[in-house]
């Protein structure tokens, strides 16, 4: 029988779940299918629409060596797990003869973990375990919460967290669960053979693809002991959101309430001189981030650099203590002493590299009005990291809606490590990029209004004219608004006022309930608007009449005081670059195409991004930014803009009318 082809493979995966084949698809597909044949490395911009996970999954599939896809959403991971790879594998099936195994598998903290569940929770003031059972009031939401993970227990067959409908508060979960620190290991726990991650990593060890996350393929590649199994080919999709993944999981913090935590479970665990040196330097750390001024620690002052130094040395100290004595009056002592010395290790490492004061690293301190105080150190940048450990000894093909900037892949290439396409040197990997376009017709769906008579916006400033047009804007798209803004503040000042002024279009501000009630919410009601901030610029999908138009108060640079970006785009600077550009205007850019992506969602959407902010018209970047951006029909002109808010506000109206006729 002759091998069946790409284009075979990929009308039958379509077929199976129900989809149209689209030439960007296709496109997309052959240019996977040669990355990994050749062992390359590829980036692909692929539209909203386009279909782009079977554009990876069938060429993946067919080859037949083991494929990781790596996520940055929950959302996408259940899409492939739960529809997309069932129904394209037994497409194939016939095809290829074979049916390809796959598995999710995420960090082991998104696993119940049995140990915990049956044995109790290590706690911090006393010896032993206590039963959290007990413990929380049965009439509680903890209590209820935890009841309700006992008999989810003796049900589920993978233990996985998402898996638990409907969910759970973070504190419940934080009771049965651990982290690979805490974790016992299988050899040592008594439910080892049972263990929920264990049995994740085993299927995921016999699987052909593997599911996973941004977060635990960065861990994999940054701890050096493997976590995900061997595999010849990575392909990670969202991958706009990969540095910013990665960089998190680089980040160390150290809080007074971490270490406060980490004295009180190392505390009877150590002979009485470990723990009063432990205790004491907690105290004098406590005492100096009380005094301390937020921003960006350039040197370490001197009363901050001492008062490390005793939480290095006495961690240090305890944890030598906490390995040399047992006792076995402590219930459950392994347990107790995984936890304890989980939490003092991560002190330790996070004051340890503080002290070390690597010039490839940025340290700051910041105060949160609900956290409180904290002193944290990142990565200057991730892209060496990125080159040396993910374009290594596989192919790699990343892909998103949202990877070419500016008119090129250059600016994401330099992020993750790569140099400019084309460029080839010994220390470079050598990759290309596709922009295999969109279904979407964006320059007669969809018109990108820029308020040029606008005031330039100043930071934190109140803008009343902004105000004035916001509000002339949704009473022309008759609701139907989707409001991104550059700050929180920003956007409760913006729902704030709306909502006294409009009071006939609902306005539904973020924080106010859960992200998911509030899309559902919106998506539901026509007249309502979708007030918020970051997660909105990337996180809502309402196709239809609902989101006819988007407006983005300002351009999304980062805040100046931001302390990482600031450190960023002066490291860029003093090596000769253009840092605002390199840094700032990228990061701008990137949010602002997610954020444009969120108006056209299906081939019937028709509506307006309207950018609130000059800037784009007028300043020497906004070319840059406009380039990024889908390619919308572009005016200046409000009246127009208005005009055409209301045909497309009089055509929705006029369809749900005909719609509620049908009924």
């Amino acid at each position: 029988m002759t091998k069946p082809s790409l284009p075979e493979l990929l009308h039958a995966a379509v077929t199976a779940v129900g989809g149209t084949e689209r030439p960007g698809q296709v496109t997309m597909a052959e240019a996977v299918a040669e990355a990994i044949d050749d062992g390359s490395h590829l980036l692909v911009q692929a539209g909203t629409g386009t279909g782009k996970s079977l554009g990876y999954l069938v060429p993946a599939l067919a080859h037949g060596e083991r494929v990781v896809v790596a996520t940055a959403t929950l959302a996408l991971q259940r899409q492939l797990v739960e529809r997309d790879l069932p129904r394209t594998v037994e497409a194939l099936h016939p095809l290829l003869r074979r049916r390809p195994e796959f598995a999710m598998l995420k960090g082991r903290s998104n696993y119940l973990c049995l140990h915990r569940l049956h044995e109790g929770m290590p706690q911090d003031e006393e010896d032993g375990l206590f039963d959290q059972f007990e413990a929380a009031a049965p009439t509680s939401k903890l209590g209820q919460d935890l009841l309700r993970l006992r008999d989810w227990s003796d049900e589920t067959e993978t233990g996985d967290r998402d898996d638990l409908t409907p969910g759970v508060s973070d504190r419940a979960w934080a009771q049965v669960s651990v982290s690979s620190r805490e974790c016992l290991g299988a050899s040592k726990c008594a439910y080892g053979a049972e263990c929920f991650a264990e049995m994740a990593r085993e299927r995921a060890k016999l699987a052909e693809v593997v599911v996973t996350n941004h977060a635990l393929l960065a861990i994999d590649a940054i701890e050096g002991a493997p976590v995900l199994p061997q595999h010849e080919v990575l392909i990670v999709d969202e991958a706009h959101e990969l540095v910013s993944r990665v960089t998190g999981v680089a980040t160390g913090e150290l809080t007074p309430g971490q270490v406060n935590r980490a004295v009180r479970r190392a505390a009877k665990l150590v002979n009485e001189k470990a723990a009063d040196q432990l205790q004491t330097a907690a105290e004098g750390f406590e005492r100096l981030m009380e005094l301390a001024l937020p921003g960006r620690l350039e040197e370490i002052p001197e009363d901050l650099g001492y008062a490390l130094m005793a939480l290095r040395d006495a961690a240090r100290t305890v944890i030598s203590a906490i390995g040399a004595t047992r006792d076995k009056s402590v219930q459950d002592e392994d347990a107790v002493r995984k936890q304890a010395l989980a939490s003092v290790e991560t002190v330790h490492d996070v004051a340890e590299r503080v002290l070390n004061g690597s010039e490839w690293d940025v340290v700051w301190y910041e105060r949160h009005d609900r956290f409180g105080a904290s002193l944290r150190v990142a990565p200057m940048s991730v892209s060496g990291l990125l080159r040396e450990k993910l374009f290594a000894d596989r192919a790699v093909v990343l892909t998103s809606a949202t990877l070419k900037l500016g008119g090129d892949f250059n600016g994401v290439g330099a992020s993750l490590g790569l140099g400019p396409e084309g460029v080839e040197g010994e220390d470079l990997p050598e990759w290309k990029g596709v922009d295999v376009g969109s279904p979407f017709d964006y320059r007669r769906q969809g018109i990108l209004y820029v308020a040029k008579h606008l005031s330039r916006p100043a930071r934190d400033g109140e803008r009343a004219d902004m105000l004035d047009e916001l509000t002339e804007l949704i009473q022309a798209a008759g609701g139907r608004t989707l409001g991104l803004f550059s700050s929180m503040r920003a956007a409760q000042l913006a729902a704030e006022e709306l909502r006294s002024r409009i009071p006939e279009f609902p306005i539904l501000l973020q924080g106010e309930e859960t992200l998911g009630e509030l899309i559902k919410n919106f998506a539901a009601d026509p007249k309502t608007c979708l007030f918020g901030t970051l997660s909105l610029w990337q996180g809502v999908d309402v196709p239809g009449p609902s989101c006819q138009l988007v407006v983005m108060d300002k351009i999304p640079f980062p805040r100046p005081d931001d302390p990482l970006m600031s450190a960023r785009q002066k490291a860029v600077e003093d090596a000769g670059g253009n840092g605002f550009m390199a840094v700032a205007a990228t990061h701008a850019a990137l949010l602002m195409a997610q954020g444009a992506g969120r108006l056209v969602r299906a081939s019937g959407d028709r509506g307006v991004v309207a950018v609130l902010d000059q800037r784009l018209a007028t300043a020497r970047y906004g070319g840059y930014l406009k380039a990024s951006l889908p390619d919308f029909w572009y005016t200046t002109d409000r009246n127009q803009v208005r005009k055409s808010l209301a045909a497309i506000d009089a055509a929705a109206k006029a369809t749900e009318a005909q719609q509620a006729e049908a009924k």
